[in-house]
């Protein structure tokens, strides 16, 4: 098992360094110029070539990447210069506000995704089974926004229930569902749509299983064979599913966060890309993809937990 950690970790940090090489050069390429985007378009030239200058965007593009990445990893994340303040703690803050408000899509979603779809495997080819599969369907088909402005208009403007902008909600329960439910519903859509078929899918699976069968034989409840057999099981490819929306969850928000406008790390990536704040927009990028790799790191050891094989092969 340490030895499965060391190279699931190692694979874990050439990931990140390679992603980081990829946000950094691809923030370069974004259209404008961080001097003229501060200064403005009735700033001289020289003006804006001496705050280039100043910032030092106006080096090799090797030499930046060094001193950005290394500066990174010491936790020195700069200031940003279009907003005037620390970037770290701005993208933690945000971090935090995203993170909450995935964490309460996937404590509502993941467990009934789940038992829906063990439901359709244990009723496949049944009336059931064909509902709760083409619901999954449709329900990923709805683009987010479609699905927001809808809940919007009908829940917060018609109805008054829920408010039209969401905020990060304070200690009363009755807040959190206030302020977190409509944002959370879009993706909940989509991720009742992908947790469900895949444990459906991989409970069919189990079902038709040699172990299984031999359970049956040997005159064991159905219910036990179902739950301590059959679930188990079924759950290995659910768990890299449910690994990979975290990344969603964090990253993907932008189209929920700006509708909304809730104040997470996927609102403020769009912002600091408009407003051409390199710095902010790097951290917020690497920081998703850092979210993204943990997330699959321990849905791997999670996988080589319950199933050894993976950590023979």
């Amino acid at each position: 098992m340490s030895r499965y950690i060391l190279k699931r970790l190692g694979l874990t940090v050439i990931t990140l360094v390679i992603v980081s090489f990829v946000v950094f050069g691809a923030s370069q390429l974004l259209p404008g110029d961080v001097g003229r985007t501060i200064l403005g378009p009735y700033a001289s030239q020289q003006q804006v070539d001496e705050l280039d200058h100043t910032l030092g965007t106006d080096k090799p593009l090797p030499v930046r990447y060094w001193n950005w990445a290394s500066d990174f990893v010491r936790g020195d994340w700069g200031v940003s210069p279009v907003q005037n303040v620390e970037v770290r703690p701005l993208v933690l803050h945000r971090l935090r506000n995203s993170l909450i408000l995935g964490a309460f899509a996937m404590v509502l979603i993941v467990p009934f995704s789940i038992f829906m779809g063990v439901m359709a495997a244990l009723n496949y080819g049944k009336t059931l089974d064909r509902v709760i599969s083409i619901t999954g369907l449709s329900f990923i088909a709805l683009p987010e926004f479609v699905v927001g402005v809808i809940l919007i208009v009908i829940f917060a403007v018609q109805l008054g229930w829920f408010p039209t902008s969401s905020q990060v909600p304070g200690s009363d329960p009755v807040d959190w569902f206030r302020q977190l439910l409509l944002p959370a519903i879009p993706m909940m859509f989509v991720l009742f749509g992908y947790i469900a078929r895949m444990a459906r899918a991989g409970t069919v699976d189990a079902l038709q299983a040699n172990y299984t069968r031999t359970a049956i034989l040997k005159g064991l409840p159905r219910r036990y064979v179902v739950w301590r057999h059959v679930v188990r099981n079924a759950m290995l490819p659910t768990i890299t599913v449910v690994s990979v929306q975290v990344g969603y969850l964090v990253g993907g928000l932008v189209v929920v966060e700006t509708l909304f406008a809730y104040p997470g790390i996927g609102q403020l990536t769009l912002e600091s890309a408009n407003g051409h704040d390199l710095q902010t927009l790097e951290a917020c990028v690497l920081m998703i993809a850092i979210i993204y790799c943990v997330a699959n790191f321990i849905a791997d050891l999670a996988y080589g937990i319950l199933n050894p094989r993976v950590r023979v092969a």
